[in-house]
Parts: structure tokens; C-alpha cells; sequence
């Protein structure tokens, strides 16, 4: 199984990127990028730090759902990015990262991918991959972030993914959605790329500037949904998302205020 090139990433990588990159790491195999990253020293502030690999056998997804990925199907990417200042509203990045996914996907020619609140990537009504943001504090001001993206590349066939929403969730991936699939090096520098300008942007500006974004690409807009959280289950149609991020749903003549949770669909997932 080859191993993603992490010169010809460099390569492509923009300046300004390539300038706070601190390091990058690509394996032939690895359990979790995220992990690893949790586990290595935080880059100083305003820093890069990036693994990636095309095989990860110990993915990890929110609330401690696994990541399913066969061997070489498609790319793992976590960057990590040290804020000297810990932003007021951390769980946001999720959503900003979810952005920066899809604007780097756009530079590459894939059109029409969707954002499912608060994590997935969806393609034509299908999942095309995920998201997981966590935490580390660095002392009384500093935080590092690492977030990580799995991007489907091409799962064959007869690959289906059985999730908690039902015994078959569609999944597609980027070969399906164009008609030559650029290389994986040209995707991975794509994302370092625009998640470095969404973290800078984020750490000057807030989570304001994305909100737009998001309300363009809001999949579960209009959607009948259940949303399960720690306190509660409630049934509603989605209402998009606030300033803060918080998921607006409609239910009993009111709109509420959904901070965290799973979203679990009550219409066919491909309607």
C-alpha cells in the first residue's frame, strides 16, 4: 500500500500555509491521526502541525463512534493549530472546519457537497466524510485544537456503512463525484491549505463570517429530524443554525436552541 507523499503535499501547499507549517507526517498506516497529534507536542501559536495517512485502522468519530475506512479507500488529515488565546466559543471550529473542507473541494472541481450539522460532508445526498475537532488546554490562555477530516477517495462498489441511524447510511466518495479524481496530495495540500485560512480567519474574526457560509451549504435545512442529547429527545424540522452555531429546530411552535447532540433522520435518508 503506498504511502501519501508528504514532499509532493509541500509542494503544493500555499505560502502562507507552508510558512507557520511546523511539520507534516505522512504514514503508510497509522490508528488515528487525531490521536497522534493529541499525543505529540502542540505547535506554538499560529502553528501548523499535520498527519496524514490513506490507511487508519482506529478511526475515531464524535462520542466515541468509529471511523469505518477500508485499507487505502481514503484520506485521514488532522491538523493541529495552537490558539495563544483560547477563542470563546471552541465547538464552533467543527462547523468552520466543515467549510474549509468544502471550499478546498470546490478549488478541486467537486460541486454540490453539503454540510450535515454538526460534522458530515455530504455529497448528493450521501456521506462523503466527517469531521472531529478536540481540545488540549496549553496553561492559563493558550489552547491547541486538533481537527481532523476523513474524505472518502474510492470505497468500491459494495462498501456500505451501517451507522446508528439505521442498518444502511449511503456513502459516496470523490471518485464518484468527478469524472478523473485528483491525486491525493493535490486533496490533502488543498485542505491544509484552506483550513490554515479558516483558523487565521477564525481567530481574527470569529465564527460571524461563517455563518452565511454555512446557511448556502445547510443540508438538514427544512429536514424532519430527531435530535438525542444528554437531557432530552426532540422531534422537529431544522431551522438552520444560529450565530453561535447552535442548531435551530422547530418543534411544538417553537424554535430551539440545540448545542450538542445526535441528529437522527425520520425520512429517508436520500429524499
Amino acid at each position: 500500500m503506498s504511502t501519501i507523499d508528504a514532499d509532493l503535499v509541500r509542494e503544493e501547499l500555499g505560502p502562507s500555509a507552508l510558512k507557520r507549517l511546523a511539520d507534516l507526517e505522512s504514514f503508510a498506516a497509522i490508528g488515528s491521526t487525531n490521536t497522534y497529534l493529541m499525543q505529540q507536542q502542540a505547535p506554538e501559536p499560529g502553528m501548523l502541525r499535520v498527519a496524514l495517512t490513506a490507511n487508519q485502522t482506529a478511526g475515531r468519530g464524535r462520542h466515541g463512534k468509529t471511523w469505518q475506512s477500508p485499507p487505502g479507500s481514503g484520506l485521514a488529515l488532522s491538523v493541529a493549530y495552537t490558539f495563544a488565546d483560547q477563542p470563546g466559543n471552541l465547538p464552533v471550529l467543527t462547523l468552520v472546519i466543515g467549510n474549509a473542507a468544502i471550499d478546498a473541494l470546490e478549488e478541486l472541481g467537486v460541486g454540490g457537497i453539503q454540510l450535515k450539522w454538526p460534522n458530515d460532508l455530504i455529497a448528493g445526498n450521501a456521506k462523503l466524510g466527517g469531521i472531529l475537532t478536540e481540545a488540549q488546554s496549553q496553561g492559563s490562555t493558550a489552547v491547541t485544537i486538533v481537527t481532523g477530516i476523513g474524505i472518502n477517495l474510492d470505497l468500491g462498489p459494495d462498501f456500505r456503512l451501517a451507522t446508528d441511524e439505521g442498518p444502511v447510511r449511503p456513502v459516496t466518495d470523490l471518485g464518484a463525484q468527478l469524472p478523473t479524481r485528483p491525486r491525493t496530495e493535490s486533496i490533502a495540500a488543498a485542505l491544509i491549505n484552506r483550513i490554515h485560512d479558516a483558523l487565521t480567519r477564525f481567530e481574527s474574526t470569529g465564527f460571524a463570517d461563517f455563518v452565511l457560509q454555512w446557511a448556502d451549504r445547510d443540508w438538514l435545512l427544512g429536514r424532519n429530524v430527531i435530535v438525542e442529547t444528554a437531557q432530552s429527545r426532540l422531534a422537529g424540522v431544522c431551522a438552520g443554525i444560529a450565530e453561535d452555531g447552535a442548531l435551530l429546530l422547530k418543534a411544538d411552535g417553537a424554535v430551539q436552541r440545540v448545542t450538542s447532540g445526535t441528529v437522527t433522520m425520520t425520512e429517508d435518508w436520500t429524499s
